[in-house]
């Protein structure tokens, strides 16, 4: 995995893919399929990211996700 990553962060410094853009993107996606990889509520989804409910439910409004029902 980590040369995985290793090759994708270069190509995107390639690209010129700008830092704050390519974290954003990166969180998106990581809650994305933190939240439909589980059946648990939103307190187990923020437990298993390490980051506090309220912040999950914030991010998942600002980069208009849809939590699993």
């Amino acid at each position: 995995m980590r040369e995985q990553l290793d090759r994708l962060v270069a190509e995107m410094v390639e690209r010129g893919i700008r830092l704050d853009d390519a974290v954003r993107e990166l969180e998106k996606r990581f809650i994305d399929r933190a939240l439909h990889t589980t059946d648990g509520g939103l307190g187990e989804v923020a437990g298993r990211l390490g980051i506090h409910r309220n912040t999950l439910t914030r991010k998942i409004g600002q980069y208009g996700l849809r939590p699993r029902r």
